[in-house]
């Protein structure tokens, strides 16, 4: 009966309280036994390697105490010691799954730099989310969402559970320090300018906390952008007129969806690239060739897809140069220009 009430007593004591406790039992065990019987235990850490072997209940039997004080001592730490040690391990283990149950749960801030945020889960969340994962093997992202646990397992993705209007939540994600945001219109509002008004929002608080960062905005109505005219959004998707133009194409030219799958998923054919201009090229012309000459076709400066009608025009070098190739090409082409 002590020894349960004394098992007890433990497990309701502060967690660091055991913990240094039971260091200061190993050490002075330890220190005890040395000086007790020094012909058994030769060094120091013979008595530490007799001491952590007992109360961990492992007992080799390479040591072990012949003298009667010596085994008095190691009676004291069977009952004791071993109760401490129990109870350290437990504790531990606790640890491990609490923290994996408050990451589960979107508790835990994230410390990291240079990642993606993307806030509100849906489908069209979840295969961008995979995506972004398929293309960029080292790219890590933090998901806010309103879920109560997170709805994906994954290395490189951390859960945040939280309202992305709420300045507490952006800064959990650390959003001052992420490289870009994608904002998804959230599906359980039925209203669309209800929903893209809670974007605006989102969007807002975001500019205010983090300052000149890329973000995307999924919109459920086109007019809705000049809502966004005083906030610095980069890009907008118009996901429900998106899919009815993709849906008109598929009829006045047979085959062009195809096109749109293989452009927008790293997994189809030939994809969409973007890279540095090569101090190289003087024109667009030498680009054009240049690439050519390497199996990729240049298409676009930024948002300007006439190209073919500038050939001679000189490239500035903060041009953002887009590119249709593989995937074997693209690194060929960047790692020349590095």
């Amino acid at each position: 009966m002590f020894f349960q009430r004394f098992l007890k007593k433990l497990l309701t004591l502060n967690n660091w309280l055991i913990i240094s406790s039971s260091v200061v039992l190993i050490f002075v065990s330890t220190v005890i036994m040395r000086f007790i019987e020094p012909e058994t235990f030769p060094t120091y850490f013979d008595s530490f390697w007799w001491v952590m072997t007992t109360v961990t209940t492992v007992g080799y039997g390479d040591f072990y105490p012949v003298s009667i004080l010596g085994r008095l001592y190691a009676v004291f730490l069977y009952l004791f010691g071993i109760g401490f040690i129990g109870v350290v391990i437990g504790k531990v283990v606790e640890g491990f799954a609490q923290f994996r149950l408050k990451q589960e749960e979107g508790k835990m801030s994230y410390l990291d730099k240079n990642h993606v945020v993307i806030i509100g889960w849906s489908k069209k969340a979840h295969y961008a989310l995979l995506e972004i994962l398929e293309a960029d093997s080292k790219i890590e992202i933090v998901l806010i969402s309103m879920l109560e646990k997170t709805p994906i397992q994954h290395d490189r993705v951390h859960f945040i559970h939280g309202d992305a209007t709420d300045d507490i939540i952006l800064n959990k994600a650390n959003i001052k320090y992420s490289r870009s945001v994608i904002i998804f219109a959230d599906d359980t509002i039925k209203d669309s300018q209800l929903s893209d008004g809670k974007s605006l929002l989102i969007a807002t608080s975001i500019e205010r906390l983090a300052g000149d960062l890329h973000i995307t905005v999924e919109i459920q109505v086109e007019k809705h952008i000049e809502l966004f005219k005083h906030v610095s959004v980069d890009e907008f998707i118009i996901s429900d007129e998106m899919i009815s133009k993709m849906a008109a194409q598929s009829v006045l030219a047979r085959g062009v969806t195809n096109i749109y799958s293989q452009l927008m998923s790293r997994k189809l054919g030939d994809d969409l690239y973007q890279i540095p201009t090569n101090p190289k090229w003087t024109t667009y012309r030498d680009a054009f060739h240049d690439l050519l000459e390497q199996g990729a076709t240049l298409i676009s400066n930024g948002e300007n897809l006439n190209i073919n009608r500038r050939l001679d025009e000189a490239i500035d070098v903060h041009s953002k140069l887009y590119i249709i190739c593989n995937e074997e090409t693209y690194k060929k082409i960047v790692g020349n220009e590095h």
